[in-house]
Parts: structure tokens; sequence; C-alpha cells
């Protein structure tokens, strides 16, 4: 199955009866519920155990029984298909619906294409090439999927002394 989109990445094992913590790649946590099935490696595993644990899932995949089986899975993605998009509010986006959009300031100024999406605390940072954008009202100002762009307010030296005058 090629069309998978990455939920959450194994990162540790928890306990002897192959519990491991999970970092959640994915703003809808619901896709990692207890019940859900989730594809690891070529197999699809059915969550047993699914609870928050700080900023880490902990979870318990069928399966997966000790501690040496949770440990062969470190670093292995949790994926689902594609095609289960979640329902998302107007104002809300894929990463990967992001990624590749160009990137236009509100004077028409093109900055290029998004490369990467990137998830702090805060807020998620687009990155195109070096310069790096919050994606939060101030700056994002409209995201125009039919004409795969992304428009937005830069601040004075958002972009460094010589392109902030042109």
């Amino acid at each position: 199955m090629n069309n998978l989109l990455k939920v959450g990445r194994i990162v540790s094992t928890h306990g002897l009866k192959g519990q491991v913590k999970v970092e959640v790649l994915t703003d809808f946590d619901q896709r990692l519920a207890k019940g859900e099935r989730l594809m690891l490696k070529d197999d699809w595993v059915t969550v047993e155990i699914s609870q928050w644990q700080g900023k880490k899932m902990l979870m318990k995949l069928s399966g997966v029984d000790s501690i040496e089986a949770a440990a062969a899975l470190k670093w292995e993605f949790l994926s689902v298909p594609a095609d289960s998009e979640m329902e998302m509010e107007e104002d809300q986006f894929l990463v990967e619906d992001l990624v590749g959009l160009t990137v236009v300031t509100v004077g028409g100024m093109v900055l290029g294409k998004v490369d990467r999406v990137e998830a702090y605390p805060a807020q998620d940072i687009l990155i195109i090439g070096d310069l790096m954008i919050p994606f939060v009202e101030q700056f994002v100002k409209e995201v125009d999927e039919e004409t795969q762009t992304i428009k937005v307010e830069l601040i004075p030296g958002m972009l460094g002394e010589e392109e902030d005058e042109a």
C-alpha cells in the first residue's frame, strides 16, 4: 500500500509487556485511539491501549507482547491510508497539502515554495529555503489551494535588510 499517511513514530519501549512510546505526527490523535488499525512495517496492527504520557502517546499494539518485540520497532512509523482524512475546519490544513505551495507576499513578491512544515510548541513554522514563517494569522493571510499559493505579510527584518527595502 503506497498511499499511507504517517501518524506516529515509535521512539522507545515502556515496561516489559510490549508497550511503546510514540511521537505523534498528526493533529488528529484520534487516529491513534484504542481500536484503530494502523500499518506498522508491512502489517496491520490494532491499538489495544492508547493514552497520553507527557508529550508522547503510550501505546500497546496487537502482536507486540514483549520488550524485545517492542525494542525491534524503535524508529518505525505508524501509518493510516491517506484517504482516511479527518473532518477539518475551514482554516485547518494538512502539512502535506502545504508543502510545495508557492509563498507570495501581499505585495506580490514570490518568496519560493514551502519545503517543509516544522511543528513547534507555539505554532507550526513554514520553511521556505532559509526563511522561517510562523503559520499564524499575523503572517499567513490566505491559503489558496486552487492557485497553490500562500499569501503572507512579513514584518520588517524577516527577509534581511536588502530584501526588506525592495
